[in-house]
């Protein structure tokens, strides 16, 4: 299951649902890391009162009883969130979700210095902000390729010696000395403001040492699972879903660079992850998206409407934070066809949010953009071209344009379901295989 939009696509929603619809007994995390924020509601169930948590590392399905998530490398995993969000879950009634949870040993380990680094470095851009939910996936990444000797994985959470132990303790160490060396000249050199707090942490000495007794309190809990054990959980009889992070157009080489994920987000990406571990069972794959299009923070979204925040509530999203203001707008048939031919070959589209048109809010449909000025022979743009390989320059030309960009909207609004369901497959050409009107599962049905 893939997002088509900036995120906030209803990956969640969806995940819970289907989870439900087709039994399935596992949930991969495949992309991504600490930094999702996919939301589930549940309706009360007898004596289960209704529930809300923000999906962020467990699967979406875990409100399922017996349902097991797997976190699979490339997945960057938050140790400490990891065990904050377990205790979340037990507040809202699911007390085993650990033992319910798989990690992959080679699976990358995000550390305090990489989250405070990741701070840093967005404060010190000032208004050249690049847009982050500020918990240190992408830095990790950063770091874990320009300095391969220093990466932590989470097999290495479990020790088998002493020396072992202290050989990690100064793996810490290195990458806390290493990003101090970085950024502490920068923060130095700038006037921004609340660079104290999260340059203290890459100053202290003595935290890779408790950090890492808390990050093995969790790995004794949830031991780094083997390739075999995770080849016997995927391929037991019945359905496993594969729940993506982000939106393809945030991808890390097809969006808008430099507001981008460090993730790949495709179908290529999914069947690699599923080969690697030798599920050699056919997979479909969805693309999932809202009926309006959504952006957290900073970024290209040429039809952004601030009209649309009041007429559109969002009790799960937030401006408050990391992530920035969230911005609503308009469905953009441009956007739409670049995503389908960035994310690969989907099987069909899952579509959620219908039920704002119960409470008479009206949409306009972006088909095309006008430009300020000529971009090839004409300044009508109705698709972006995608580059034929990872080529940043393509995307940051792709941003600027995106910059100038003004949506050119059809004469007719769309005010229902149907007459948006019409309008996207049109454009993409796929069936739309799940519909949902509401916030529970029970309002998600299938349409085909």
């Amino acid at each position: 299951m893939l997002g088509l939009g900036f995120g906030d696509c209803g990956k969640g929603h969806f995940i819970d649902a289907l989870t439900r619809r087709w039994q399935a007994h596992t949930v991969v995390r495949f992309n991504g890391g600490a930094q999702a924020g996919h939301n589930v509601v549940t309706s009360a169930e007898g004596a289960t009162p209704a529930r809300h948590h923000t999906f962020s590392q467990f699967g979406s399905g875990t409100f399922v009883s017996g349902v097991h998530t797997l976190l699979l490398d490339p997945v960057v995993v938050h140790p400490t969130a990891l065990l904050v969000e377990a205790e979340a879950l037990g507040r809202s009634g699911v007390h085993d979700a650990l033992t319910r949870l798989a990690i992959d040993g080679q699976c990358r380990i995000t550390t305090p210095f990489h989250q405070a680094a990741n701070r840093l470095r967005e404060r010190l851009r000032g208004i050249a902000a690049h847009g982050t939910c500020g918990v240190g996936v992408g830095e990790t990444v950063r770091h874990s390729l320009e300095y391969p000797a220093q990466v932590l994985r989470y097999v290495d959470l479990l020790p088998a010696t002493a020396v072992d132990a202290r050989s990690q303790v100064d793996k810490a160490q290195a990458i806390r000395e290493t990003l101090l060396e970085e950024l502490l000249p920068q923060c130095a050199a700038s006037n921004a403001c609340g660079l104290a707090e999260e340059l203290s942490i890459l100053q202290d000495e003595s935290l890779a040492g408790r950090w890492l007794n808390h990050c093995r309190a969790l790995a004794r809990q949830c031991p780094p699972a083997p390739a075999e054990e995770i080849h016997r959980q995927l391929t037991q009889p019945g359905c496993v879903l594969f729940e993506g992070a982000q939106g393809v157009l945030l991808d890390e080489w097809r969006g808008f660079h430099p507001h981008t994920t460090w993730s790949t987000i495709s179908t290529e990406a999914v069947d690699g992850v599923a080969a690697h571990f030798g599920l050699d069972s056919p997979i479909e794959h969805y693309g999932v998206l809202r009926s309006y299009l959504t952006r957290h923070g900073t970024g290209p979204m040429p039809t952004h409407d601030s009209s649309l925040d009041a007429v559109l509530p969002e009790p799960h999203n937030h401006a408050e934070g990391w992530q920035g203001q969230f911005r609503r707008g308009h469905p953009d048939a441009v956007l739409l066809r670049y995503a389908l031919e960035a994310v690969g070959k989907l099987q069909g589209l899952l579509v959620g949010h219908l039920d704002i048109f119960q409470h008479g809010v009206s949409l306009k449909w972006c088909e095309r953009y006008v430009t300020g000025s000529a971009w090839g022979s004409s300044d009508l743009i109705e698709r972006l071209p995608l580059s034929s390989g990872q080529d940043l320059e393509h995307q940051s030309m792709l941003t600027n344009l995106m910059a100038r960009a003004e949506p050119q909207y059809d004469a007719k609004s769309l005010n229902s379901a149907d007459a948006l369901l019409e309008r996207i497959t049109s454009v993409a050409r796929l069936p739309i295989a799940w519909c949902s009107h509401g916030p529970c599962s029970n309002h998600v049905r299938e349409c085909r």
